[in-house]
Formats: structure tokens, C-alpha cells, sequence
């Protein structure tokens, strides 16, 4: 039933879209200037086949992929580091307490003024936009960490080393996950609008410069594209987080019957018969 209304939920959306572009309806909302339905998948299906398209799609991808790997990387790293370290957390923390604010849009001046090349910038764009929702969950998911699995490995011996990686990092999966599930979505939010700015490649730049030729069906077509690769990558993240955290019991098996297990139902408590209760002997002291 679910699967159902997952697919007539889309279906429904684009049935209304195309109702109210056919018949030019203008109240208040004016869709008279609107493509219909049929004239971006017309648009779509000319231009999905093209160089043009296929080069846009790859200079998107690298830039989200090399810009999301790094703010991974960092993100993670400065995260555990923060949560861990007094020193890292007085001297990064106010840094990031004060650069985490500002839009990474707004970061396109500091790009175009430090780095030498349109490219170089907006992989810096995009490392930003995902940088701090990774970093601040890795910090929030290490400091919820309970310090007994910890002080366990390390009465038995162990490295702080080993209990980075066998404790903290283990435990903090999740939120490190829930952060890069995050900083995925604002990664492409960013370098689509950095496209859009500075690029000279790329399906941000494309959808631009089919707006400033008022091709409105190619612009429709970028923006499905977008979210389509949105949702793809943002899927692939979340994929990859249930299947390294798989150790953990999902929500289905929490306080229920798991998969080849009956739930035991509590058994009857047996009826009391009314009796004459009889006085026990007392014990005599023990000399």
C-alpha cells in the first residue's frame, strides 16, 4: 500500500501540472507562462542524448564528488577532534562557531579572490556547504558517547589509538551519517548556484543560460535534473550509512519480535484458591 501511494503521489502532482498548464489557468498563481508536462519531457528526451549534456553531468558529479569527499574528511576529523581535545575545541571551536553562519554562497568573493581557477572555487563552495553539518553532528554524536565502553578498553590495556577506532568512531556512526546525509543535499544546493555564478560547465550553468534565452522547458529540465541527482546521491549516502551501521537494531526490532521469532505472550498467573492461612511456628533463638 505504501509502494502505492509513493508512485501516485508523483503521478498526482504531475497530472495537476499538466491540467493547470494546459488550460492557462491565472488565479493569482499565473502557469499561463508555464511549460506543460509533455513539452519538458519533449525537451528532456532531445537533450538527455547530447555531448552538451553528458558534459554538464560529469563536471557536476566531479565537483560534487571532490567537494563532498573533502568536507567528509575534514568534517570528521575536525569533529572528533573538537569533541575530544580541549585544545581543539578552544581553538577551532570559536572559528567554527563564527564562519559556520555564513552562506557558502556567499563565499564566492573568497573563492574567486584566493583560488586561481573557476573550478578550484566552486569544489571550495561546495566543501563548505557540507563541511559544518558534518562536523557539527560528528562533535554532537562523539560527546553523546557513554565514557564506559572506553574506560573498558583502556583498563585492559589498550591505546588511545585503539579506542578511537574501535570505540569512538564505531559508536559515532550514526550521527556521522545523519551529517552527511545533510551536507549532501546542501552540497548540491551550493554548487548548482556556484555553477550558476562562476562556472562555465555544468547543469547550474546550463539551467542559467536556458533562462537568459527564455528556453523555459530547458530550464525545467535542469531543475529535474538536479533533483534527480539529489536524490540519487543523497540515496547512496543513506544506503551506505544503514549498511556500515548494520550491527545496530533497527527500529523494527526494538521492543517487538524480531524476523523467525514468535513474541512470547506473558503467561496467566495462577488463580489463587481462598485459604485459611496457618500460622507458621516461631524459630527458637539459636543459643
Amino acid at each position: 500500500m505504501r509502494r502505492l501511494v509513493r508512485i501516485a503521489s508523483p503521478l498526482a502532482a504531475l497530472g495537476l501540472w499538466q491540467l493547470l498548464t494546459s488550460l492557462d489557468v491565472n488565479l493569482w498563481l499565473r502557469f499561463e507562462q508555464f511549460p506543460t508536462v509533455v513539452e519538458v519531457a519533449s525537451a528532456f528526451a532531445d537533450r538527455v542524448g547530447t555531448e552538451a549534456y553528458r558534459q554538464d553531468l560529469g563536471h557536476s558529479l566531479r565537483r560534487i564528488t571532490v567537494g563532498f569527499l573533502l568536507a567528509a574528511v575534514l568534517g570528521v576529523a575536525a569533529g572528533t577532534a573538537v569533541a575530544r581535545s580541549r585544545w581543539a575545541a578552544d581553538v577551532l571551536g570559536p572559528l567554527v562557531e563564527v564562519v559556520r553562519p555564513v552562506p557558502a554562497i556567499a563565499l564566492v568573493p573568497v573563492a574567486i579572490l584566493l583560488l586561481p581557477t573557476n573550478e578550484q572555487g566552486i569544489v571550495f563552495i561546495t566543501c563548505a556547504a557540507a563541511l559544518f553539518p558534518v562536523l557539527v553532528s560528528t562533535r554532537h554524536a562523539v560527546r553523546a558517547l557513554s565514557p564506559v565502553w572506553e574506560e573498558a578498553v583502556l583498563t585492559m590495556g589498550g591505546s588511545r589509538a585503539r579506542v578511537l577506532f574501535s570505540v569512538v568512531l564505531p559508536g559515532a556512526l550514526p550521527g556521522i551519517f545523519g551529517g552527511l546525509s545533510v551536507g549532501i543535499g546542501v552540497s548540491w544546493i551550493c554548487v548548482i548556484s556556484a555553477e550558476m555564478i562562476s562556472g562555465e560547465y555544468g547543469v547550474g550553468y546550463r539551467t542559467w543560460q536556458d533562462y537568459t534565452v527564455v528556453d523555459y522547458p530547458g530550464v525545467f529540465v535542469g531543475m529535474a535534473t538536479i533533483g534527480a541527482l539529489g536524490w540519487l546521491t543523497s540515496t547512496a549516502v543513506e544506503m551506505l550509512g544503514r549498511r556500515v551501521t548494520s550491527w545496530l537494531p533497527r527500529p523494527a526490532e526494538r521492543g517487538g519480535a524480531g524476523p523467525g521469532r514468535a513474541a512470547a505472550s506473558p503467561a496467566p498467573a495462577p488463580a489463587r484458591t481462598p485459604s485459611r492461612s496457618v500460622p507458621l511456628p516461631e524459630k527458637e533463638p539459636v543459643p
